[in-house]
């Protein structure tokens, strides 16, 4: 597993981190606790030293799985956490300084920590990233000693360049995968500038870019997948990449013959997202071990060619980016 330095913090952090969303068991059909403690104990045997989690991921229970690992194993590794989700109403006037104090109090607890690594703003209300006083508000909980570093989770380029103007986000988590390439147009460079960490969510456009699904695939009702292809829950760009179903399946077929031999889609499209040095770390979830080895190996994979990479363009260009490119 390399490593590769997490903007200003110092960290040297795996190219492949773990996702931690699915192991809560919400919005993925459930999931089961043994075989995701199974999981997030192959990541570390896997060399994976960067978890990323959130307080509303099963209500709290992501989190105390990571407090889990923590206790039965002895390796270090970073843990970055995000706040903001568990506002109702989800409204920018709730991110308020008591609000994120509170979130980072319960966060605190179910980590069994005294600080927290990375705080990251959880993908909030565009509104937000124009107040000042909520920054200001992390600010002070850094020097309160109760969170290391903050970054932010977004959901669109522009909420992306507006975050790092200010000067103590240290990261920016947002969807970077072969069906969603905006990120590489502007932003990329603009992070590499300010030294901000990028870390590259959704990698695998929630399992589409596995190459698993064909047009007969259901999933659980419980599993965003089914329920939130058209953003009835919350940005429909979290759910295939904001792509719609058919479409995708058409362009995964014209990526498999791209797929270098002896390497699975899934890692081949992990390795495209690594094939560009503003990514500091990229994501991917899972709940069995058997899942996160295969994403590891992901990184010992040749770097790819440029005609390879002149071939995943120019898939995006055809089918992709007349129907994601402005939205985020």
């Amino acid at each position: 597993m390399h490593t590769r330095t997490f903007g200003r913090t110092g960290w040297q952090v795996s190219e492949i981190g773990f996702g931690a969303w699915g192991i809560g068991g919400g919005q993925w059909g459930g999931a089961d606790e043994q075989e995701s403690m199974a999981a997030l104990h192959a990541a570390l045997d896997n060399g994976i030293t960067f978890f990323d989690t959130a307080d509303v991921y099963g209500d709290g229970l992501s989190e105390r799985l990571v407090a889990r690992l923590r206790r039965e194993r002895s390796e270090p590794f970073y843990v970055a956490t995000k706040a903001g989700r568990r506002l109702s109403p989800h409204v920018a006037s709730g991110y308020t300084a008591a609000n994120l104090a509170a979130f980072v109090d319960r966060s605190l607890k179910n980590l069994e920590v005294e600080r927290l690594d990375l705080v990251q703003l959880h993908c909030p209300p565009t509104e937000v990233y124009y107040r000042p006083e909520v920054f200001a508000a992390l600010d002070d909980l850094v020097r309160a000693g109760k969170i290391r570093f903050y970054g932010v989770s977004v959901e669109r380029v522009e909420e992306a360049l507006k975050a790092i103007e200010y000067p103590h986000v240290q990261s920016v988590q947002i969807i970077f995968n072969a069906f969603r390439l905006r990120p590489a147009e502007l932003f990329f460079e603009a992070a590499r500038k300010r030294q901000v960490a990028v870390i590259a969510r959704v990698p695998l456009a929630s399992g589409m870019l596995s190459g698993r699904f064909t047009r007969t695939t259901e999933f659980p009702a419980d599993d965003h997948r089914a329920f939130n292809r058209e953003g009835a829950m919350f940005d429909r760009g979290e759910t295939f990449s904001g792509v719609d179903y058919e479409t995708g399946l058409a362009a995964v077929e014209r990526l498999r013959p791209l797929v270098p031999t002896g390497a699975t889609l899934a890692q081949f499209a992990l390795r495209w997202i690594l094939s560009f040095d503003a990514v500091t770390c990229v994501i991917p979830g899972a709940r069995q071990p058997a899942q996160v080895a295969d994403n590891a190996r992901a990184a010992a994979l040749e770097p790819l060619g440029a005609t390879t990479m002149a071939a995943v363009q120019q898939i995006y260009d055809d089918a992709i980016r007349p129907l994601v490119h402005q939205r985020w």
